[in-house]
């Protein structure tokens, strides 16, 4: 697809949502104090971690809200994100309007339904075909009454590749035949070590442990118990669940092998790799893809492709928006956060940053299901992504789930680095999930 072709495209998709965004302007509540139809001027505080792509779809809404101005802050590190909007919600202020949630912490809010602003009372059942049947689950309290996050994306796995590098090396390049080299890890970690031979470069085989572990610990979790560190009673299950198990003994096959280029995940020498061409391959749900784009620049074009993920599908991500209960304008906050994570918001925020949608409808958008991403050689996103996404099998992660997995990867990243062999990083492990989950 042409620059020229892509705009067009996002020029279709943003013209529906300044349609909606005006229905939904009509259909404002005249007597609402600060909201999409009152005439006071607000401003509405949206929070976000990573890239969301919502620039242009932030100028379409004041564009039909005059009154409205939005002002977005952005938090890179999810971790240090999330502990923040933690402690906001616990005091009252803080936090913004709008706040992006990832799936590894909403179930952490789920645990205070009463400090955000429940869905269902805003007409979400009438909405709720607009999500996967599982995202709009993830987002509900276990008794179904309370709804306090919209869908905005999912993080179908694929893997993503250096095909300059993998010609270097004497691998095929076809993103077909490249998938044939992996059904399994094993065969994955098999393919990385012809490529440390072939190559006889300093280019590393996979960017990091942890991003590797945690790609296939949601794999594994999804086809065998269907949980990670806590099972659905929430109790912690970090040394008894062989997912869990499996996922770093696979992941330490990798370290064992050398193909690690040992960095950590949104550092800024692990930005600054994506450049170097320092790694070959990385594990990249759909918006991986902005990421590399953003930090391999220009002349990174053509020189990436996507295949299929070992294993067979898989996730990596996804978050929701919500509104907290101590926001001073929660209906114009409520209609902002449908506005954005509608179906045509969230088709042009695939546009804008290739955050998969997590819309049914979108699934059969020709603007995604025909979409080829150039960047990435062409690759059919809609083939590889959409079809993963469809199949995905949803996995429970518990209310502390971010703060064990933290001291996990950390663990990990010690195994990583020499500083420990695999089994003491493993039984150090155990004793930092405890600590980490306070048991």
């Amino acid at each position: 697809m042409s620059p020229s072709m892509r705009g067009g495209r996002r020029l279709v998709a943003l013209a529906a949502v300044a349609g909606l965004a005006l229905t939904m302007a009509a259909c404002g509540s005249d007597d609402d104090e600060g909201g999409t139809g009152s005439d006071e001027q607000i401003t509405l505080k949206v929070s976000t971690f990573g890239t969301f792509g919502y620039d242009a779809l932030y100028k379409e809404y004041e564009a039909s809200h005059p009154n409205i101005k939005i002002v977005e802050s952005n938090e890179g590190d999810l971790g240090k994100y999330t502990n923040a909007l933690t402690q906001r919600i616990a005091a009252g202020s803080g936090a913004g309007d709008v706040v992006a949630i990832e799936e590894g912490a909403i179930i952490q809010f789920l645990q205070a339904p009463d400090k955000f602003v429940n869905f269902q009372d805003e007409g979400f059942n009438e909405l709720k075909g607009n999500w996967l049947d599982w995202k709009n689950a993830q987002a509900t309290t276990a008794d179904g009454k309370t709804t306090i996050g919209l869908g905005t994306d999912v993080g179908g796995l694929a893997m993503c590749y250096r095909s300059d590098l993998f010609k270097e090396a004497g691998l095929p390049t076809d993103r077909d035949e490249v998938s044939a080299l992996w059904p399994t890890w094993d065969e994955y970690i098999a393919t990385g070590k012809k490529f440390l031979e072939g190559t006889k470069g300093d280019a590393k085989f996979v960017d990091s442990a942890t991003n590797t572990y945690n790609s296939i610990l949601m794999q594994d979790a999804g086809n065998t118990t269907g949980y990670t560190y806590f099972d659905r009673d929430n109790k912690l299950v970090f040394d008894t669940n062989p997912a869990v198990k499996s996922a770093w003994d696979t992941t330490n096959k990798v370290l064992d092998a050398g193909l690690s280029a040992n960095l950590k995940s949104f550092t800024t020498e692990w930005n600054a790799a994506f450049k170097g061409g320092d790694f070959a391959t990385i594990a990249c749900p759909a918006w991986m893809t902005a990421n590399i784009k953003g930090q391999a620049g220009d002349a990174g074009e053509g020189k990436w492709d996507i295949a299929t993920v070992p294993g067979g599908s898989g996730s990596w991500g996804g978050s929701f928006l919500a509104v907290p209960t101590q926001s001073k304008h929660q209906e114009a906050a409520v209609e902002l956060a449908k506005f954005l994570s509608s179906p045509e918001g969230q088709l042009s925020a695939f546009n804008e940053a290739g955050n998969l949608p997590s819309s049914p409808q979108d699934f059969e958008d020709p603007a995604l299901k025909d979409f080829k991403n150039e960047y990435f050689s062409d690759a059919p996103v809609a083939d590889i992504f959409v079809q993963g996404a469809k199949s995905l099998k949803p996995v429970y992660l518990g209310a502390k789930n971010q703060a064990v997995r933290d001291a996990i990867e950390n663990d990990l990243r010690s195994v990583e680095q020499g500083q420990r062999t695999s089994e003491e990083g493993w039984q150090q492990a155990i004793q930092s999930a405890k600590a980490a989950a306070g048991v």
